[in-house]
């Protein structure tokens, strides 16, 4: 079974992402082992170095990836993929043996460009621009996708 780590930089804070999160952990407790690693985001105002906050969640982060991982930065000029394709390379990651995958989310100012180079690939849901929280949650809802088209089943039309 694959084993997937989300590192998320900063919390879901109302309840109803809570409530999905917890949704769609128990769809996938059947098809992946799925881990989140909640890490408190910096505080920041206008004045703060923007990239002095990304260096210090970046140290974070870096604590947090578990060995031998797969690191797949979510970034903004990352590949986007469809559902499909989306699938069809988790899928292959398994079969290459990239048993550990960890998926990291930055917080609001986005990741520090170290974490970018330690990612093996980054990957993009939009041009547009998402709250992390609302992040997490398409994040685990394609995970969520790719198993059940992995599988056959009708989720995915």
């Amino acid at each position: 079974m694959i084993h997937i780590t989300v590192i998320s930089v900063g919390k879901l804070k109302e309840q109803y992402w809570k409530d999905a999160e917890k949704e769609y952990l128990k769809r996938l407790s059947v098809f992946v082992k799925l881990e989140i690693k909640e890490l408190k985001e910096e505080k920041f105002d206008e004045k703060s170095n923007h990239e002095t906050i990304k260096e210090k969640e970046a140290e974070k982060i870096t604590k947090a990836i578990p060995e031998n991982s797969h690191v797949i930065a979510l970034d903004k000029d990352g590949r986007q993929y469809s559902s499909h394709d989306l699938s069809d390379h988790l899928q292959q990651l398994e079969q290459l043996q990239h048993y550990n995958i960890t998926i990291v989310i930055g917080g609001p100012l986005g990741l520090s460009d170290e974490i970018k180079h330690l990612a093996k690939e980054s990957i993009s849901f939009s041009q547009m621009t998402f709250t992390h929280q609302m992040t997490r949650i398409i994040l685990l809802e394609q995970i969520y996708r790719s198993c059940m088209i992995q599988k056959g089943k009708t989720y995915h039309y």
